[in-house]
């Protein structure tokens, strides 16, 4: 009798497992997110809370917070409010990319940016339960007590086809969860365009998009200028969105191949080229 492993192909075949390929020459933007509104897909920003109402935010579909309870950390819905402006700013960068998406908020960060690991661990706990297709995480944590169920759900997420987009830590230090290899993870770059973002050739952090002294939203209906890599992260998570809706049948690993490929630094070579 022939023994099945538990994480084998147990008794497929090849045949059973065919799968289209995608050329890598057709991997352009337009190919990757051309046409794309980002309509459909779900984008939870795990912040300080987005303000309702914001002109350059739009509808926000629903709000929940981090909050303690009897039990610990626990997730409950709440108003349209945010803290200090942080998580506004970045739902803001999304809708700019994808303004058909929809946007959820889970409030983990409280005024003048207070907050813990156990309340952002409990809300990205939260946040993967519900399945959403795009979760952008503009902080991180540098607590190592924290890293390891961090890790787990990061690779839970990946496994069910949620993208953890997290932003870098703005100083040379380990956090988490972005040294992930299973989120998508982003730095800044000084160029001004907005829509353009970069490959790393040098891991841990992936992509780079646009993230010093930008334009973003800000509580009261207005706007800010500021600077770091939280900026950066939206705008990456704002193409994942588009991408997703226009190839819903991607994996992780898939979207971030094509994000790989549809990064402006990242040529074809011609045939009989060294790469």
């Amino acid at each position: 009798m022939t023994r099945q492993l538990s994480w084998g192909l147990r008794g497929k075949g090849p045949a059973d497992i065919q799968l289209p390929a995608v050329e890598i020459d057709r991997v352009t933007p337009d190919w990757a997110w051309g046409g794309s509104r980002g309509a459909g897909i779900r984008v939870c920003v795990i912040d300080s809370g987005i303000e309702g109402d914001h002109p350059l935010v739009g509808p926000i579909t629903a709000s929940y917070e981090v909050f303690n309870s009897t039990d610990g950390p626990q997730v409950r819905p709440t108003d349209h409010v945010d803290t200090c402006g942080h998580g506004t700013a970045c739902a803001g960068l999304i809708r700019a990319f994808a303004p058909d998406c929809e946007l959820y908020s889970v409030r983990v960060l409280g005024e003048r940016f207070s907050g813990t690991g156990s309340f952002m661990l409990a809300g990205l706990r939260w946040a993967v339960e519900q399945g959403y297709d795009v979760i952008n995480m503009s902080l991180s944590t540098t607590r190592t007590q924290f890293a390891h169920e961090l890790h787990e759900l990061a690779d839970e997420a990946y496994f069910r086809r949620t993208a953890i987009v997290a932003s870098a830590h703005n100083t040379p230090v380990v956090s988490f969860p972005w040294r992930f290899c299973s989120v998508l993870s982003v730095g800044s770059h000084q160029e001004q365009d907005p829509n353009l973002y970069l490959y790393n050739p040098s891991p841990p952090v992936e992509f780079f998009a646009q993230g010093q002294d930008v334009r973003v939203a800000w509580p009261g209906g207005g706007t800010t200028r500021t600077t770091g890599n939280s900026f950066a992260t939206p705008r990456i998570a704002g193409l994942c969105a588009l991408t997703l809706a226009k190839h819903p049948q991607l994996t992780i690993f898939q979207l971030k191949t094509v994000l790989y490929l549809a990064a402006a630094n990242v040529h074809a070579t011609e045939e009989g080229d060294q790469p």
